[in-house]
């Protein structure tokens, strides 16, 4: 039994929601979005609120259920309030600036990284932070991944664009023996 499943979802006001046969359409002042519908799944509004429905109680429809209504619950919820995933840049001489709306990257490469948002995304730069935002939290999280991956912190100094809170466990590096002036065996004398 799919407990996710049977909630339904309230469709907030603004928002425009047309069911085709295997395709959902949401559209709002913030721009539209669509999810397919899986086999063995049916969606109805009634009264304002969007009902998932499975046909059978197979076990691939019954997680097909709670799947799709978290996906309408995300897209909803996009819709009403954007979503946002923050980056750090963390390093000396490593920034972010934005140059119309592309984000340009200075990260210890021998030139700068640009980077281009996708239609839906938004990005803005303060104090060494990025902020990803667009109505698609699949897309947000995508994006924000891949410019992580441009310079993923390093796990000897930390430095790197990584996610704002994101603790990284420091490797300890190379220690020098104690009393050895070099390299084991190299004694002078």
């Amino acid at each position: 039994m799919s407990r996710i499943g049977k909630k339904p979802l309230a469709i907030p006001e603004g928002i425009e929601v047309i069911i085709a046969p295997k395709e959902l359409k949401f559209t709002s002042d913030k721009g539209s979005l669509s999810l397919g519908i899986p086999p063995g799944i049916s969606i109805r509004n009634e009264e304002g609120q969007l009902l998932v429905e499975r046909k059978d109680d197979q076990r691939r429809s019954k997680s097909f259920q709670g799947t799709t209504r978290q996906l309408l619950a995300n897209i909803l919820a996009g819709l009403v309030n954007p979503w946002e995933k923050t980056l750090e840049v963390v390093g000396v001489g490593y920034r972010a600036v934005l140059e119309g709306n592309d984000l340009v990257l200075s990260v210890g490469f021998s030139h700068p990284v640009r980077v281009s948002p996708q239609e839906g995304i938004k990005f803005t730069v303060e104090e060494g932070k990025i902020k990803v935002l667009g109505i698609d939290k699949a897309l947000v999280g995508r994006v924000a991944a891949d410019i992580r991956m441009i310079r993923p912190p390093d796990p000897y100094k930390g430095v790197g664009i990584r996610y704002l809170g994101e603790q990284i466990k420091l490797k300890p590096g190379k220690i020098a023996k104690a009393g050895a002036t070099g390299p084991a065996g190299s004694g002078a004398g």
